[in-house]
């Protein structure tokens, strides 16, 4: 049983698939034809392949407004819920107008106005008109970051779980954190925890940095996975995919807190004053440049990075980073929204960054992860 590939949970996957076909009434889409691998499961509730490579287009599954079933793109039954019958199954193949004849059974019946996909291929743009003549082929991508933006209250316990499993890796990864112990092992720890709980879907690869600059620690010591030195900032990015869902935590320890130099409690202290102004900022109905506001009120330089992404099956909207601020503008932290908040401060010595997952809740930012690197009430940072 432990090895069994079975589908999401009941509740999830009819949640998600109820938001979808309230995206596709929305925006007159008759037909959802995905591709992605993230919008397979979202609509089917399958678990599907994961790869850290590319995939060409193809029709993972297609969606139809006006029954609410689900054909999908499978040789086998296993992992299959019960709501998608063995003849709602069709085969891998070679030969694409195969999929042209699939996808002509499937419109028989429904004679569809619109067909919405979210990705598509020189192949498939020819493919697709021969499949569903006379309908418009149109990006269906709107509709479905529509339906995945606002999460269901399934979808928000399914993160909390991959938090909770990328929070105890981080533990264990910092529980090993002492001069002399490099990078990669200590990245090797936190896979060696996150696989004991069940997970083997790391969601970055670079867990672990020393965010020290190379003129503090020392002349021949800027070395790729060197080792950890008394005096430094390691930081942690522990992030896994659990049962399709990105849950990560973000943390930067000093290796040797009680040996830490002033100008590292300083690093920190301007951490919790930025900290305390994207919290201010994030709340719902805020547009996402109040986040990038946040901290040219702190007067720290943006980061590279985002400082706001979605959460969910992968990263999904919004995603507000400083180099897209017309973007940002146009964002809003909608209520059920899963929010990735990055606070990043950096010198000419080290850099102090951490990230949280929030809830955004009718009445304000509700944390997700079980230990929050920065305690409101307590009034800093939970060290």
């Amino acid at each position: 049983m432990a090895t069994e590939t079975l589908p999401d949970h009941k509740a999830l996957r009819y949640a998600r698939r109820e938001r979808a076909l309230a995206a596709m009434e929305a925006h007159d889409l008759d037909l959802l034809v995905v591709g992605r691998v993230a919008n397979i499961r979202y609509v089917s509730g399958v678990p599907v392949l994961w790869n850290a490579g590319t995939r060409p287009f193809g029709p993972g599954a297609v969606l139809v407004r006006s029954t609410g079933e689900v054909h999908l793109m499978s040789t086998w039954d296993e992992g299959v819920p019960e709501e998608i019958p063995h003849d709602h199954l069709y085969g891998i193949t070679w030969n694409p107008m195969n999929y042209v004849a699939v996808l002509e059974r499937i419109g028989a019946d429904v004679r569809p106005r619109r067909v919405g996909t979210d990705a598509t291929s020189p192949l498939f743009a020819q493919l697709l008109p021969m499949a569903f003549p006379g309908a418009a082929i149109v990006d269906g991508g709107p509709a479905l970051r529509h339906a995945k933006r606002v999460k269901t209250n399934e979808e928000v316990d399914a993160i909390r779980g991959a938090l909770g499993v990328a929070e105890a890796g981080l533990a264990a990864a910092v529980a090993e954190l002492r001069p002399g112990v490099s990078e990669r092992e200590l990245a090797g720890v936190f896979m060696d925890a996150m696989a004991t709980h069940g997970v083997t879907t790391p969601a970055t690869q670079d867990v672990v940095r020393i965010t020290t600059a190379p003129t503090t620690r020392g002349a021949g010591r800027d070395g790729r996975d060197g080792p950890v030195q008394a005096s430094d900032l390691v930081a942690f990015d522990a992030g896994v995919v659990a049962d399709g869902y990105a849950g990560e935590v973000g943390r930067t320890w000093p290796v040797e807190p009680r040996r830490a130099g002033g100008w590292v409690r300083d690093l920190y202290d301007r951490w919790e004053r930025l900290w305390e102004r994207l919290l201010d900022a994030c709340q719902p109905g805020a547009a996402g440049s109040d986040l990038l506001e946040a901290y040219e009120a702190a007067g720290e330089p943006l980061p590279q990075r985002p400082i706001g992404r979605g959460l969910g099956l992968g990263f999904d909207d919004p995603v507000i980073v400083g180099d897209l601020p017309d973007t940002a503008a146009h964002e809003r932290l909608d209520p059920g929204v899963v929010l990735l908040l990055t606070g990043s401060v950096t010198d000419d010595r080290a850099t102090v960054v951490a990230h949280e997952a929030f809830l955004i809740a009718p009445d304000g930012p509700e944390v997700l992860s079980g230990s929050p690197f920065w305690n409101r009430e307590r009034g800093g940072v939970t060290t």
